[in-house]
């Protein structure tokens, strides 16, 4: 492990940059000092905003109606204020625990007590656990964080794990909390592998910070050296990053590689190793996955104007994001074998792209706002030019649409779409309830490759 050179992609913010997105997709942590200096994507226009959001008049129709919904209003929840609009924070977690139980988490406004020590993120996440269909509440807890970034990650067998400051605790459906996993410092960014069998942790760890029992090590057998695909662009620094970037094993907490960096980066990785795009000719890019074990080989080769963002979908299928030159960005899904399995085109008026995905990789959710027109340096964007926020539910073997649906109120921090671990259950937070459709069975992920 230790001998590895780990060439991980910049350009992503690129990307992001080019289509007018704040943070890149999916289901992932974002740097909360980043997520405020967001809403300086929203112009300026109207100096008093409402609050809370006023009614819009419905833009986005559902092409399927939902089979049950469970009011909101009843379980604590009202939607947030417009002050949230931009900003990318947090404020609802919505995950399947299995086929017939949600976890329902969401911001709770109100006074809470203050501690001497206590941070102005500081705030209450009230927590429910409901059967369906009927949305019954077996357990509910209130818990404290300190921070407006992604808090929450259900994991395949029924549990979770919750984010606060410099610590993850593992939780099931009682909603009893235990310490799972404790860093030197706080965690920035968090990712698993489609299997969850491994994990992408980026805390923030000065050299200076102190280390004790218990925390999550560095040790020397996986340093490792991680830096950008064109180091000369790099400013000439001595002093050591304050990021550490660490792969672990999630059950065992044991960690393969650690490095450090000069600030978060994406590393999109499945249960073999991780996959970066490299620049070719032209608007050529070349995709590289490169084995944990040690090797690499390449998956495939496509066009973009800029560095294609990564997402697997599964742990042998990939979704590939492109941007065109019109604006308008372009979804290829991927084996990694280099099997081109499906294309989808996305408009230069969806924006802000996240995906959530079945547990067992046949469907996955692409939920993106609709805005009146495509943002840019020059065309910014207001708050009136948001029409609502799309869901789309697409079959991960064909890119067949499944589901077009609206949600609301518009989250822009996305966590207000869930996908049953058969793909068959899609629950929505839209019009004051949690709208459930039931879909018809999809094929689960067969693209396992030949053995390399």
């Amino acid at each position: 492990m230790g001998n590895w050179l780990f060439r991980v992609c910049l350009r992503q913010a690129h990307f992001w940059a080019h289509a007018g997105l704040a943070l890149l997709v999916a289901v992932q942590l974002y740097v909360p000092q980043a997520s405020r200096a967001q809403s300086g994507l929203f112009s300026l226009r109207h100096k008093k905003t409402p609050d809370p959001q006023p009614p819009r008049k419905p833009t986005i129709s559902s092409s399927l109606p939902p089979a049950f919904s469970i009011p909101v209003e009843p379980l604590g929840f009202f939607a947030p204020g417009a002050v949230y609009q931009g900003r990318r924070e947090s404020l609802v977690s919505l995950d399947f625990l299995d086929e017939n139980r949600l976890l329902f988490t969401f911001h709770a406004p109100g006074l809470i007590h203050r501690e001497s020590d206590s941070e102005g993120d500081e705030r209450q996440i009230r927590a429910v656990v409901l059967s369906l269909p009927k949305g019954v509440i077996t357990a509910e807890a209130l818990w404290t964080l300190h921070d407006r970034a992604r808090y929450l990650w259900v994991l395949n067998d029924g549990q979770f794990l919750l984010r606060d400051r410099n610590d993850l605790q593992l939780g099931d459906a009682s909603l009893e909390l235990r310490p799972s996993l404790h860093f030197q410092g706080p965690l920035l960014w968090l990712k698993m592998d489609p299997t969850q069998q491994m994990m992408v942790t980026q805390s923030r760890e000065p050299a200076n910070a102190k280390s004790s029992s218990g925390d999550v090590s560095s040790p020397s057998t996986a340093a490792a050296t991680i830096t950008p695909d064109d180091p000369s662009t790099a400013k000439p620094d001595v002093s050591r990053p304050d990021i550490a970037l660490r792969i672990l094993n999630r059950a065992s907490g044991k960690v393969l590689l650690a490095s450090h960096v000069r600030s978060t980066l994406q590393l999109p990785i499945n249960s073999e190793g991780y996959l970066e795009s490299l620049r070719s000719r032209g608007r050529e890019w070349i995709l590289n996955l490169n084995y944990f074990t040690g090797g690499s080989r390449i998956v495939g080769k496509l066009d973009s104007t800029c560095s294609p963002a990564l997402e697997f979908i599964s742990d042998h299928e990939v979704l590939v994001t492109t941007c065109n030159p019109d604006g308008s960005r372009w979804m290829v899904a991927m084996s990694t074998d280099g099997r081109r399995l499906w294309n989808a085109a996305s408009p230069p008026t969806q924006i802000w792209p996240r995906l959530v995905m079945a547990p067992n990789g046949s469907r996955l959710a692409r939920e993106t706002l609709s805005v009146s027109h495509p943002v840019g340096t020059f065309s910014p964007l207001s708050f009136d030019d948001v029409k609502g926020q799309l869901v789309e539910v697409y079959a991960a073997d064909t890119g067949k649409l499944a589901l077009s649906a609206p949600a609301s109120p518009v989250l822009d921090g996305g966590g207000n779409v869930a996908i049953s671990p058969s793909g068959k259950r899609v629950a929505v937070l839209n019009a004051g309830a949690i709208q459930v459709y039931e879909l018809p069975a999809a094929a689960p992920a067969d693209n396992k490759p030949a053995a390399h």
